[in-house]
């Protein structure tokens, strides 16, 4: 019998589980996806119990498809979710996830206070309303019963963890994503609790991302399919385990993700801060920081496009392969119209939940290709726009390992290319956060075996007459959101 590791990552949109041998073949994998709910403006909540279901159905493909159990199951899981919860680990509410713009105000006002800085740099995690400090104060305010009648603050990975075993924990990295740990001294901030009105009683217990535990709850073990004496690694974040899944450990690399929204991290020994691009530090490990800065409009912007433009309501491979084919006649530059991608608002490196989607320069030869291809290029400046901010407060980036599911579009990839004039590596075609997560594993159960090799890396190089036209946009793309901002601003008071 093969012994084999499943990586769970726990995703905005859905949870995917890989399975990998310990010589780095992929055996098996599962997904499935659940719904997000916006019930008001501002508003993004999910329940936390099908997200629960889809991890019970990732375990129990894989179980099946491979006729036995792993030898441990480690997690990967999106950042920023607040769950309020009562003794037993029961939700008293819904999920509200990363993307809940609800408490911008709060954020607002925390960045104009003169704690604002200090709490950036103790906690790493950036002043806005993705944050669960913001989240915290919002509900402390706009819903005291719920807020006073809560046992512990969890994320869905706490929640699925607590339904595992029956404890209230949380690892490093899924805690300094909260804006209410201290990242260096690897407790819970005081000053920040205080802001957010919350004991340290209310917060799970942290520990490191190799953190194992065994001892299922019977009624879990039953629903898995495996022996309660299984092993479980507590695991990181997604962006975090993503930079691991991308070998990205070295100076001079970077990773770069896209999938419903997308993010460009480095990973270091230090905290890299910029208060004014609010780059993010986030926790590997008790002594590595994965730095960087994430973007609200990835794929989400692209099935906005799909379904707006080309009038696809159910989106599937075909969708997303129409599509691109569309754009490789336009060429790069979409003949002058440049699109600000911020449709979900924005956050690196502006920061503006109120900021929105433009198009300008439009003439008469534009047709609708021009108008997806040029959306493309916007979402590819906005993370060159996160990339030159973060390599202004550390170090200059060679190469670029990139995953997620744009990385199956050549012409997607390419357009990243030219826009960065970086190298673009793909390592693998799995899931990174899945894939990171498997490593961490791997470092708790073998501390002294190096990590599977990737034997055949796909190189791909910026084509130099498309990047000298992407360097004389980029600047008018920048200035863009400038010379609209306040106009942004007016537009969304309108809307009150």
């Amino acid at each position: 019998m093969e012994q084999y590791i499943l990586g769970i990552d726990i995703g905005t949109g859905s949870t995917k589980g890989v399975a990998l041998n310990l010589n780095g073949v992929v055996l098996a994998s599962s997904q499935h996806h659940y719904p997000i709910y916006q019930p008001h403006p501002n508003y993004s909540e999910q329940n936390p119990d099908l997200i629960w279901d889809a991890f019970v159905k990732c375990v129990q493909d894989v179980v099946q498809q491979l006729k036995q159990s792993p030898q441990a199951i480690s997690f990967s899981s999106a950042m920023h979710s607040l769950i309020p919860v009562d003794e037993n680990g029961a939700a008293l509410s819904q999920m509200i996830t990363w993307a809940d713009v609800r408490s911008e105000e709060i954020a607002e006002r925390i960045r104009a206070s003169a704690e604002g800085e200090a709490i950036y740099k103790e906690t790493g995690t950036p002043i806005h309303p993705m944050s669960p400090l913001c989240k915290l104060i919002w509900l402390r305010e706009n819903e005291a019963d719920l807020f006073n009648s809560t046992h512990k603050f969890v994320s869905i990975k706490g929640y699925i963890w607590h339904k595992l075993f029956n404890r209230f924990e949380t690892d490093y990295s899924i805690a300094s994503a909260t804006g209410l740990f201290d990242i260096k001294k690897l407790t819970w901030s005081d000053a920040a609790c205080k802001l957010a009105g919350v004991r340290l009683d209310q917060l799970s217990d942290a520990v490191n991302t190799t953190y194992m535990r065994t001892g299922l709850v019977d009624k879990s073990a039953s629903l898995l399919n495996i022996p309660p004496t299984a092993q479980f690694v507590i695991g990181a974040s997604d962006g975090c385990c993503a930079n691991m899944g991308s070998y990205v450990t070295q100076p001079g690399t970077a990773a770069l993700t896209i999938g419903t929204s997308g993010a460009v991290r480095i990973t270091g020994p230090q905290p890299v801060y910029n208060y004014h691009a609010m780059t993010f530090n986030y926790l590997l490990d008790e002594k590595t920081y994965v730095s960087g800065g994430a973007v609200n409009n990835g794929g989400i912007a692209v099935d906005w496009l799909l379904k707006k433009f080309l009038n696809q309501s159910n989106l599937n491979s075909d969708s997303y392969q129409s599509l691109f084919k569309a754009i490789d006649g336009v060429p790069a530059g979409s003949d002058g119209l440049i699109f600000l991608p911020y449709l979900y608002g924005e956050r690196a490196p502006i920061w503006d939940a109120n900021s929105s989607g433009a198009y300008l320069n439009i003439q008469p030869q534009h047709g609708q290709n021009h108008f997806l291809r040029a959306a493309l290029e916007g979402i590819c400046f906005a993370l060159n726009d996160v990339l030159n901010s973060l390599e202004g407060a550390s170090t200059e980036i060679e190469q670029i390992n990139i995953s997620g599911g744009f990385i199956t579009s050549q012409t997607w990839v390419q357009i990243l290319a030219d826009i960065t004039g970086k190298k673009l590596m793909v390592l693998q075609s799995e899931d990174a956060s899945a894939m990171g997560a498997i490593f961490l594993a791997m470092q708790a159960l073998y501390p002294n075996k190096q990590l599977p090799v990737i034997e055949k890396p796909v190189l791909i190089k910026p084509n130099t007459d498309n990047h000298q036209t992407y360097t004389q946009i980029f600047p008018l793309y920048k200035k863009l959101y400038e010379d609209l901002k306040g106009s942004m601003q007016m537009l969304h008071q309108l809307k009150k």
